[in-house]
């Protein structure tokens, strides 16, 4: 009798279906963490953007609040303007950051004395499953549907 040389096709179809046992559940875990990741960057820039926001409209004074996140960025080499103060990074300034939109609303007034921040998910419970928002207080708040953030939301921890 000759002696086999590699694997049966037994053998192989056991180690393919363990690999798929391991990936289904490996891979939602993964998702969860990824979203959860995404969530702690939103809450993140929206602080970032506070903190940015303060600095603006204390440069700033005639000014105060920005009337965009734009004018809080600006492109390397960046000169501080008004209309480019080089306090944000550019991912930030352009509205997107880790599977969250980011948007800016000002009072419209001159000068600004108050905005609302939103970070809403690409896609709800694929890139985050919560909304953010803030305001000129500086609370983080949160809607757990992703739909609505507003000032009755319930705060960040």
């Amino acid at each position: 009798m000759k002696k086999q040389n590699g694997f049966s096709l037994i053998e192989l179809l056991i180690v393919v279906a363990i690999i798929l046992i391991i990936s289904a559940i490996a891979i939602p875990s993964y998702l969860r963490s990824r979203m959860q990741a995404n969530e702690a960057s939103a809450a993140s820039s929206l602080r970032m953007i506070n903190t940015a926001a303060i600095t603006y409209s204390s440069t700033y004074v005639d000014v105060g609040y920005p009337a965009s996140l734009a004018n809080m960025g600006g492109a390397p080499p960046c000169t501080a303007s008004p209309t480019s103060a080089c306090l944000l990074d550019d991912s930030i300034a352009l509205g997107t950051k880790s599977g969250y939109a980011l948007a800016w609303t000002g009072d419209g007034a001159t000068p600004s004395v108050a905005y609302i921040t939103t970070a809403t998910p690409v896609v709800v419970g694929g890139s985050g499953q919560r909304m953010f928002c803030t305001d000129q207080s500086g609370v983080i708040r949160y809607d757990p549907s992703g739909a609505g953030c507003t000032d009755a939301s319930a705060a960040v921890q």
